[in-house]
């Protein structure tokens, strides 16, 4: 009798775990989004805070706002194709293939626009997302108890000013809100619970939320050609709060859960959104050349601290944490102009993984990101410029060797294709 409950409380842990687990991630490649419609897609985001050469400043480096002469509006659209295919390995422990392409074709759209009020007064507001993406496998995959489909949508508005302090400094400020949207769904294994014959079960969470945030930044222009920025993004905390619509449920964890009071319960977690730090300097080597480049921070180990709460019969609270590390972000680009009306931007970009391979999961298979880009500016009036710009992101191995426990099993592998491929096409207007 004693092992028949030890059974039931290890069954009901690992079904428990994996609810509200399981809902705070199932992220891949380049879930932090340097890529939002901007122009500075052509030099992999080298730059940014120094740029301050369109209305995209208005969410990179609000400061650089006071350097627009004119109002502008900058409408920027952005597909891209994510590819990630897994490949598992002798050490997976669970039957079914390896997921298919579990990436797709993803819509994006950057909206800026800055208004002159005077010389050195300027408002604006940015639109877009800079965080997020999702995944989709095979339902019948090797890691099916994992995660079969999960989704992190966000939207972002962002409302700034910035001011002119003399002739070298530039300040400016905004707050942010964010819009977001989370799926998951996953397979429950009623065979390994004990119900031989049993088909998998189903369970999903869905909710969306609404965050708070900000930003603010610093433009030093050190001489002619030559500008420093410094850009500061604020966390944003979301609060999800779902009950698991569970389907399929074989009687064995059905018992189980009820026992424990954990069938029909509400998860309720928070994921915070890493807050950011990016160095960029921008110079004019020639009139028609130019080099720029960045640092960065990252907090992503905050991010990897999810707090839970389950209501139900007896309220459960706890942290889970899954050993983020903070990250480094570097990049160095270039410009050239080839002629009156035409520019012509490359760039490359690094960011270090937040996760080492230890810890990694396969709902998160977080790894190291290369980004390399091109664009081309064509100045098509002095009140309108046409760009598009070009960038392939490698997103790395992300190398997996993750056991759970008794349900959901071992699965082991690396991403054999893991990547994005981006496209920008912008349209700035001056008035």
């Amino acid at each position: 009798m004693k092992e028949f409950y030890l059974r039931i409380m290890w069954i009901s842990c690992s079904l428990f775990l994996f609810t509200v687990l399981a809902a705070t991630s199932a992220w891949s490649a380049g879930l932090w989004l340097y890529e939002y419609g901007a122009p500075d897609m052509g030099t992999a985001a080298a730059g940014r805070a120094a740029l301050a050469k369109d209305a995209s400043t208005a969410g990179g480096n609000p400061a650089g706002m006071t350097r627009l002469e004119r109002s502008e509006l900058l409408l920027g659209t952005q597909p891209m194709i994510y590819s990630a295919k897994f490949e598992a390995d002798s050490r997976t422990t669970v039957s079914g293939g390896n997921g298919g392409d579990a990436g797709g074709f993803i819509g994006a759209l950057g909206l800026f626009y800055v208004h002159s009020l005077t010389k050195d007064l300027k408002l604006g507001v940015a639109t877009g997302t800079y965080f997020g993406l999702g995944l989709d496998y095979d339902d019948s995959w090797a890691g099916r108890y994992y995660v079969q489909e999960a989704e992190l949508i966000t939207f972002g508005v962002n409302p700034s000013i910035a001011y002119r302090v003399n002739n070298w400094l530039s300040v400016g400020g905004g707050f942010s809100v964010v819009y977001a949207e989370l799926s998951q769904k996953a397979a429950i294994n009623n065979e390994g619970a004990g119900d031989a014959g049993f088909p998998d079960g189903k369970i999903g969470l869905e909710d969306d939320d609404i965050g708070f945030g900000g930003n603010a930044g610093v433009l030093i222009e050190a001489a002619k050609g030559t500008r420093f920025g410094f850009s500061y993004r604020s966390e944003v905390e979301l609060e999800f709060k779902d009950l698991a619509k569970i389907e399929g449920l074989g009687p064995t964890l059905t018992s189980a859960l009820t026992t424990t009071g954990l069938l029909g319960s509400q998860a309720d977690f928070t994921i915070t959104i890493p807050q950011a730090v990016m160095v960029s300097a921008y110079h004019e080597l020639t009139d028609k050349f130019a080099i720029m480049g960045n640092v960065g921070w990252q907090d992503w180990s905050e991010f990897g601290k999810t707090e839970v709460t389950i209501r139900s019969t007896n309220a459960r609270n706890f942290t889970s944490d899954r050993k983020f590390d903070d990250t480094i972000h570097a990049a160095i680009g270039i410009q050239y102009r080839l002629s009156k009306p035409w520019l012509l931007s490359a760039g490359f970009a690094y960011d270090s993984s937040p996760v080492d391979n230890e810890d990694r999961t396969v709902d998160m298979p977080l790894d190291r990101q290369l980004r390399y880009a091109t664009g081309l500016q064509y100045e098509w009036s002095k009140d309108i410029t046409l760009g598009f710009a070009y960038e392939f992101l490698d997103a790395g191995d992300a190398d997996i060797n993750q056991t759970r426990g008794p349900l959901t099993g071992t699965i082991a592998g690396n991403y054999e294709t893991n990547q994005i491929h981006l496209f920008n096409i912008n349209l700035i207007w001056r008035f």
